[in-house]
């Protein structure tokens, strides 16, 4: 029974004393947010700014959401995937933080777009996603809305493609900032954030021991990179499959064995889903699978595993453990789907670290804050962050580790400006 009122929808208030202890612990681990927060609660940047949010409800996204009050921002929020919310970190938003949240884990997908739309009732200057779900409805549902619209930001993979599709059909109104994009980032949140989180997801799951295991992972993006990366330090044998020729290569020279999906299907004993693509998982794979075969998704949506290919296999379904639904095929060969296809950090995890989701929420209210005094001066489409905030956050995160480095003389940058000198 989810508590509804006019400031949210979440499963129950009385869980909100748990979601702000677990905020407080995440925001311990968000020291350059933390520095951000403060500057904005001085200036107040953000004064009068109207945001609806479609992200992950976790106890870091409830420090972004914090950090934009403190800067002046009045925030909306909803869930970017029906697994992912936090419900105590949602019902401290709404009871603690005063923060309209709409998010219940496990909703219905009716109620998930219920949500979306409940929190574009907010009616936005910005627009932040996860996924370009928020978007997306937006221009197609409810486009009296976006004439006050100043921009927006995206950040996974996966929404910056729908996004760059959208803008190249001409369908794009308003600016919007692929954070996704920020070296400091997808280097980071996609490679250590979702590598170590994909893994933490899986083993909570199952409960497996992955040395020995032949893990495949499809798609060698940065993510895949991460997870591949962490499988194998954990002393799994992984395999890669990619439909890039370059990356493949990457991951030849990196060590691992590449082979197509088809022949690794057959050897596998944990697929682990990372394109952004529809069905990289089909009847055919599950035609080859042994019995046992783990199945996992760490890209965006639940549609790269096809599950309704699945189903039509199976003779039989149960869920055999929280997170993880056996499918009996008809030879008798057993397949795991776990968290139903959709994000396993998230469905059966706590997603990324604190630490790493720091950059890129540091990214997302610094963006914010450059949309509000730049954003009516930019024509419609998909733009990077600008340089200097993706050096802000990377400045500000060596020095809240205690690093220092070096920096150049400025007879080294008149050199590097130069063209004149040559071999002496």
């Amino acid at each position: 029974m989810s508590r509804q009122t006019a400031h949210g929808d979440v499963r129950d208030l009385a869980l909100a004393p748990q979601g702000v202890r677990k905020t407080e612990w995440a925001g311990q681990e968000m020291p350059v947010l933390r520095l951000i927060r403060e500057r904005f609660a001085r200036e107040r940047p953000l004064e009068g700014v109207r945001i609806s949010a479609c992200l992950h409800i976790t106890s870091e996204t409830a420090n972004l959401a914090l950090t934009l009050q403190a800067g002046g921002a009045q925030v909306a929020l909803c869930a970017s995937n029906p697994l992912s919310t936090q419900d105590e970190v949602a019902a401290a938003l709404v009871a603690e933080y005063c923060i309209p949240t709409f998010a219940i884990k496990g909703e219905e997908t009716s109620t998930y777009y219920r949500h979306i739309h409940q929190a574009l009732e907010h009616r936005p200057h910005i627009t932040l996603d996860d996924g370009a779900d928020l978007v997306s409805t937006l221009h197609k549902e409810r486009q009296d809305l976006l004439p006050q619209v100043i921009g927006g930001t995206e950040e996974t993979t996966t929404g910056v493609i729908r996004l760059r599709a959208m803008a190249q059909q001409g369908r794009l109104r308003y600016p919007i900032i692929a954070v996704n994009d920020a070296d400091t980032k997808y280097l980071f949140d996609n490679r250590y954030g979702t590598g170590q989180s994909t893994i933490d997801g899986i083993t909570r799951a199952t409960n497996i021991l992955w040395a020995g295991k032949k893990v495949v992972v499809v798609g060698y993006g940065w993510c895949g990179r991460g997870v591949a990366t962490r499988a194998r330090g954990l002393g799994a044998q992984v395999i890669v499959c990619e439909v890039n020729a370059v990356r493949a290569l990457e991951a030849v020279m990196d060590g691992y064995q590449v082979m197509p999906l088809l022949e690794a299907a057959r050897i596998g004993d944990i697929f682990i889903t990372v394109t952004g693509d529809i069905h990289a998982l089909d009847a055919p794979h599950f035609a080859v699978m042994k019995d046992g075969a783990l199945l996992a998704n760490s890209g965006h949506f639940n549609v790269e595993i096809h599950i309704p290919a699945l189903e039509q296999m199976a003779q039989a379904k149960r869920r055999v453990r929280p997170f993880v639904d056996e499918y009996t095929l008809h030879d008798g060969r057993r397949l795991y789907l776990l968290g139903e296809g959709r994000l396993i950090n998230l469905a059966a995890a706590e997603g990324h670290p604190s630490s790493v989701m720091d950059m890129s929420f540091a990214n997302q209210a610094l963006s914010v804050e450059y949309l509000v005094k730049h954003g009516r001066s930019l024509a419609p489409g998909v733009y990077k962050v600008p340089q200097e905030i993706d050096h802000q956050v990377a400045t500000l995160k060596l020095a809240s580790l205690g690093v220092r480095i070096d920096s150049l003389t400025e007879e080294q940058e008149r050199y590097l400006r130069s063209w004149e000198a040559g071999t002496e």
